[in-house]
């Protein structure tokens, strides 16, 4: 590739090295979200890709390194083999160029700033490392900016501190690379050790310690895939550690070659682990949960049920349209600029788009509600609003929904309120609760249609096959809708799927379609709806330990394994 490959830029280049730490992607630094937010070229190790994708701008070329397996016989030492994932604004297809220091260093040449992102730190890497040589001795610019290393953020998110209130001494080892007289200094030591290795060697480096000194009884604990949501944690010792994890059928395994970090040593909190385990202990860990709304929608509930330890899965069953005769929504927005309206009242994300998108047309802005109050049903609505250049009027205080919106709904006063009529545009499935409360209230509404909700096309193969074959864990229900089109475009979630639904009607109609309501929010709302669940995955958690049971996920269960109903 050469460096016109990449579109004209600033006149000197810049390379970044950034860390994207070991997994978790609210690890990544300020700086590093700074960096790639600003980066023309992004060159990412295939683990992170992912992580820091999301950060960067759109336009950005993106290129992803793995090593060549052929040629890569210890991980980590092979040459890593470049792969253009995105480029939209390249010239070319695969690069030229195979080798990543020449690519990044070629960019930065032409005048573009490169983003070149490795798992953990940078200084920890022996091919930034390389390329941080390779620029400096081309005269290529570049920074570094330090992420979590795996050594470190993994036994964190462990529970296992190394250090304690004693001050022991810790080193850390390398097994794939590590040579005998590495193995003999840390065997002498009684310090804590940890180990970076993979999963079919954890039981080699065991025997390696014992070899140079350490004691059987050590105790040890293994982390495999540490800092995400598939994060496991076995405690054993040094001389049980194999059939610790031969039990846990760990080993062997299709994957033995994933990297994982073994923490030794007498004070490694190995038997404190149970007190200070906070991630692996959460209320969801790990557990699959599927959310029937578009990823708008979705978005604070998603966020919410991942501080739960959930991996939140957005299916939209729901699809919006323009309604069949706009004339209606046409009048309602001139009715607007004419000052017919005293307030307009939103009740959804959506109806905000249909009318922002209908002032588009007109050629008008935020501007055209001056002098108009304007109402949002919730916090999302709000948002929405004020991304369009509006801040409401009102907020409910209480309950995010109609009728919490016409608690603090004032009513009509004919001395202070100069015109009686509101613009409620909204979908045309929409209950009647805000319109009546309204009316109740002595204002006139002109009800309109401003989009039409229709079934969303069915999910991919895949998720409709773990919909009705137990991959999720659980399916939240937020309105009838949702369960009717869910079931109508990918099928009956499986028996083992806890169910939980945003109120009664809800779970009627989840009922009704043969499923078993295991969890109700007390009141109508998303984010008491994700709590409730939580509480539901706690109480299980809880019971499981003190029957001396694994905890495990719903979809775990053996198929065809009874469930009890449980409702809260």
């Amino acid at each position: 590739m050469s460096p016109t490959a990449f579109p004209a830029g600033p006149e000197h280049g810049h390379v970044t090295f950034l860390g994207a730490g070991p997994g978790d992607p609210g690890l990544l630094t300020l700086r590093a979200v700074e960096a790639l937010a600003n980066a023309d070229v992004l060159v990412a190790e295939h683990e992170v890709l992912d992580v820091v994708r999301v950060h960067a701008r759109q336009g950005v070329s993106v290129v992803t390194t793995d090593a060549d397996p052929a040629s890569d016989p210890v991980p980590g030492t092979g040459t890593p083999q470049l792969t253009v994932v995105d480029g939209v604004s390249t010239t070319a297809g695969v690069p030229a160029v195979r080798d990543a220091a020449h690519l990044v260093m070629e960019a930065a040449r032409g005048g573009r700033r490169v983003v070149r992102a490795v798992s953990g730190d940078p200084g920890l890497d022996t091919y930034a490392a390389e390329e941080m040589l390779a620029c400096a001795a081309a005269g290529v610019p570049f920074e570094v900016v330090p992420g979590v290393a795996a050594a470190v953020g993994v036994p964190a998110y462990a529970g296992v501190p190394l250090r304690d209130a004693h001050g022991a001494d810790v080193r850390f080892v390398d097994a794939r690379t590590a040579s005998d007289r590495c193995w003999t200094e840390v065997g002498a030591s009684d310090g804590t050790v940890v180990v970076s290795t993979t999963l079919d060697s954890v039981a080699a480096a065991a025997g390696e310690l014992v070899s140079a000194g350490r004691k059987p009884d050590t105790p040890m604990t293994v982390t495999v895939a540490g800092t995400t949501t598939r994060q496991r944690t076995w405690t054993a010792t040094l001389g049980t550690v194999a059939q610790t994890l031969k039990q846990a059928k760990a080993l062997p395994s299709p994957e033995g070659g994933r990297p994982v970090i073994a923490v030794v040593g007498e004070r490694s909190a190995a038997a404190q682990r149970e007190q200070l385990s906070w991630f692996e202990s959460k209320p969801l860990f790990g557990w699959k949960v599927l959310v029937p709304r578009t990823k708008e929608q979705a978005a604070s509930l998603s966020d919410q049920l991942r501080s739960y330890g959930a991996v939140p899965h957005e299916v939209p069953t729901i699809a919006v349209e323009p309604p069949r005769t706009p004339q209606q929504m046409e009048r309602a927005v001139k009715g607007l600029v004419t000052g017919r309206y005293e307030w307009i009242a939103f009740t959804s994300v959506n109806a905000v788009k249909a009318v922002r998108e209908k002032f588009e047309e007109y050629g008008l802005d935020a501007r055209a509600f001056a002098g108009i109050k304007v109402a949002a049903v919730g916090e999302q609505t709000a948002k929405a609003l004020v991304a369009f250049g509006v801040k409401p009027d009102l907020v409910p205080s209480g309950e995010q929904s109609a009728a919490g919106l016409l608690e603090d709904w004032p009513p009509y006063d004919p001395v202070f309120d100069p015109i009686d009529r509101v613009f409620l545009p909204r979908a045309d499935i929409a209950t009647e609760t805000l319109v009546a409360g309204l009316i109740e209230l002595g204002w006139e509404v002109d009800d309109v249609t401003a989009y039409r909700t229709v079934r969303a096309s069915p999910p991919p193969a895949e998720t409709r096959e773990a919909i009705k074959g137990g991959g999720f864990d659980a399916v939240l229900f937020t309105s009838s809708s949702t369960v009717r089109n869910l079931v109508g475009i990918a099928g009956k979630p499986h028996n083992v799927t806890v169910i939980a639904c945003i109120g009664p009607a809800t779970a009627k109609t989840a009922e009704e379609h043969g499923l078993r309501v295991d969890v109700m929010a007390p009141e109508p709302s998303v984010h008491k709806l994700a709590e409730a669940l939580a509480d539901f995955g706690l109480r299980r958690r809880t019971a499981a330990l003190e029957a001396g049971d694994p905890v495990t996920r719903p979809s775990e269960r053996r198929p065809g394994a009874r469930r009890r109903r449980t409702t809260t």
